[in-house]
């Protein structure tokens, strides 16, 4: 039996292998629960409350390079609940992942740390987040889901848009 290559290699016009470049590698390493905290500062008597509390969920996405090719990234989730302006319970859920990601250029690697990743770590955050209010008594709060893709854009244009304020102050 022939030895064969497992090295990357790409197909050129003659039929060769060109394995000068590198092919793209995008592995998930890990995914986690990085931290988690549920605040009811106004129990027991908020609980007595007959109204409807108002929900408010916050959402933030971070990543951060921890090595060479390798990138965390965190989607963290705040939800607040309220009863005319008295907190029934507060959650704050971060959920992380740890991902291989080599041979990419800059503009590559912004929207894989911005959209990808995050669209796979969002779905474990949900369902912590529902978990933790359940077990915590409450109805599930069940996040919507989100287009992350549109919120990195919006990430990029504000940047941009903060940049320019800061050229013309200058």
């Amino acid at each position: 039996m022939a030895d064969e290559s497992t090295s990357p290699s790409t197909p050129v016009a003659n039929g060769a292998m060109d394995t000068s470049s590198p092919q793209p590698v995008f592995q998930i390493q890990r995914l986690y629960l990085k931290e988690a905290s549920l605040e009811q500062p106004n129990s027991p008597a908020i609980l007595l409350e007959q109204q409807q509390p108002s929900v408010d969920i916050q959402l933030a996405v971070a990543s951060e390079r921890v090595a060479d090719g390798v990138y965390e990234v965190s989607v963290t989730a705040t939800v607040t609940t309220a009863v005319n302006d008295k907190t029934v319970f507060l959650v704050e859920a971060k959920q992380a992942g740890i991902f291989e990601i080599r041979h990419l250029s800059p503009e590559q690697l912004g929207p894989i740390l911005g959209i990808a990743c995050p669209q796979i770590i969002y779905p474990y955050l949900r369902a912590n987040v529902a978990d933790i209010v359940t077990r915590a008594s409450f109805p599930p709060v069940h996040l919507v889901e989100i287009n992350f893709q549109a919120m990195y854009e919006k990430q990029i244009t504000d940047a941009q848009a903060q940049q320019e304020a800061a050229i013309a102050q200058a």
